[in-house]
């Protein structure tokens, strides 16, 4: 597909896409030793439900989508059912979401840098976190059309060490069938207890589907196409999670993968280390593609989240600062700085279970709001009655939110409330009364529409099946050219 073109109406295989290159980043490195830790084995129960709950409030957006024609994801939906102050405080809920996710690359990319320099001090990993941040800012502000023509490349560096690192697993497990059954006895170590704050984390790889929300108009029959991109998608990247993590547990018992800094690199020096003299090098394999696929999952966060600061501050909800263009890079720079200073402090100061329950709080209010706005934005376009089963899913996934945002820490929940009510008074002091409309329409327009969807189909196993497809078209292109002259 073309960065700026879109000459047909996308199929599910097309939305697919989006759903799958939103979610699959750089979480699969980060998360598992942390469920390792929590539930043992067990946890690859907990990705199955993470992957249902995520797949049952993905439905509600996708009712939503069909509604409201417009770019803004949950910001759009809550606004258009609740009014500017109620889509405000999702639209901020949001940015702080994806504000905190930038503060855990930068702890996830020292931690798998801790396994190529086991003994680096704390003064040498600060200065990592302000290299690896000041670059990926940089890269955003003045690169961004150069890491674009790189970015295939990029996706197979740290996709391919994925596919072989599950390939290599499932023959081992053939081979060595008593290993796997050793490691996975017994099942639950740390019993169900758990449950909670494993969902919490697990919950967060799955976060990004919502990104891949565009306008109707642009879909070929959304009403069916959506729900469907959605389900199926979804279900790939559980499958996808599932595999790596039943590889992951079956090379490595739970209770040395719970203590590792870099999981899935350690246990391809398991692996691999089978093959004499092998073993360095699928370690080494691992730790180069969490490195390139946490730097350029921070990359494409850092701008998606300084967009969307953009977005707001274009109608008036933040301060103009962050609606600063530069004049040469056309990046809202200010945006960059201003977020990569902040999360590089927080990963500083902060640590990888708090953020992320800090991020999946915010996200919870955000997906919460688009389950409730369901019934309101039925009523107001008339689409249907608000009856109880049109009612069922949007109520299961509110309760799925109401579920995750109990599980927070008090702490978490403490910094979350503060943060949530510092809004009120930006709120109260950038609220527009009047937009900026020229701004707000090239901000809203098909072009910027089609820049995140081209962003989506180049990323991870998004990629690799749009390669898959493209080579199938060639192949059957060429099966009718040479059947031609039976013709």
């Amino acid at each position: 597909m073309a960065r700026a073109e879109l000459t047909t109406k996308l199929t599910t295989f097309d939305v697919t896409n989006l759903v799958i290159g939103g979610i699959i980043g750089a979480d699969i490195y980060v998360v598992s030793s942390i469920g390792a830790a929590t539930m043992g084995p067990l946890s690859l129960a907990i990705w199955a439900l993470a992957g249902v709950m995520t797949a049952i409030i993905a439905l509600s957006f996708a009712r939503c989508a069909s509604l409201v024609t417009g770019v803004g994801g949950p910001f759009a939906y809550t606004r258009e059912a609740y009014g500017p102050f109620a889509g405000f405080i999702v639209g901020w809920s949001l940015w702080i979401a994806e504000w905190v996710s930038l503060a855990v690359f930068p702890i996830a990319f020292v931690r798998y840098f801790l396994f190529f320099m086991p003994d680096l001090s704390v003064p040498i990993q600060i200065f990592i976190k302000v290299a690896f941040v000041g670059v990926l800012a940089t890269t955003n502000i003045v690169g961004a059309k150069a890491a674009g023509r790189t970015n295939d490349i990029l996706t197979m560096v740290k996709l391919v060490p994925l596919i072989l690192f599950s390939i290599g697993g499932m023959a081992f497990f053939l081979f060595s069938p008593a290993t796997m059954i050793t490691n996975y006895t017994p099942f639950a170590p740390f019993g169900v207890g758990g449950i909670g704050s494993a969902l919490i984390v697990i919950f967060w790889a799955y976060a990004g589907f919502e990104v891949s929300t565009i306008p109707s108009d642009s879909i070929e029959n959304p009403n069916r196409t959506i729900p469907k991109a959605l389900i199926i998608g979804i279900s790939i990247v559980t499958v996808f999670y599932l595999t790596t993590n039943l590889v992951l547990f079956g090379i490595m018992p739970s209770s040395q993968l719970a203590v590792e800094t870099a999981p899935l690199a350690s246990a391809a020096t398991v692996l691999f280390g089978v093959i004499p003299g092998f073993g360095i090098l699928g370690g080494l394999i691992l730790g180069i593609g969490a490195l390139a696929s946490v730097s350029g999952s921070d990359e494409s966060g850092m701008i998606g989240s300084s967009s969307l600061a953009y977005a707001l501050a274009v109608e008036g909800l933040f301060p103009s600062t962050f609606a600063k263009i530069h004049h040469k890079y056309n990046t809202p720079y200010i945006s960059i700085i201003l977020q990569a200073v902040t999360a590089l402090l927080a990963s500083i100061l902060g640590n990888l279970n708090f953020l992320i329950g800090v991020s999946v709080l915010f996200l919870s209010i955000a997906y919460a709001s688009t389950c409730v706005s369901v019934p309101r934005l039925d009523k107001k376009f008339g689409e249907s009655q608000s009856r109880l089963h049109n009612l069922a899913i949007p109520l299961t996934g509110l309760f799925f939110c109401i579920y995750l945002i109990m599980q927070c820490t008090l702490d978490q929940l403490f910094v979350g409330i503060l943060i949530l009510g510092l809004g009120v008074p930006v709120y109260v002091v950038y609220s527009p009364k009047s937009f900026r409309e020229r701004e707000r329409e090239v901000l809203l327009s098909r072009e910027r529409v089609l820049e995140q969807i081209y962003d989506r189909e180049h990323r991870y196993l998004a990629n690799l099946l749009r390669h898959i497809k493209r080579l199938y078209r060639r192949m059957r292109g060429r099966t009718q050219t040479w059947r031609e002259p039976d013709d």
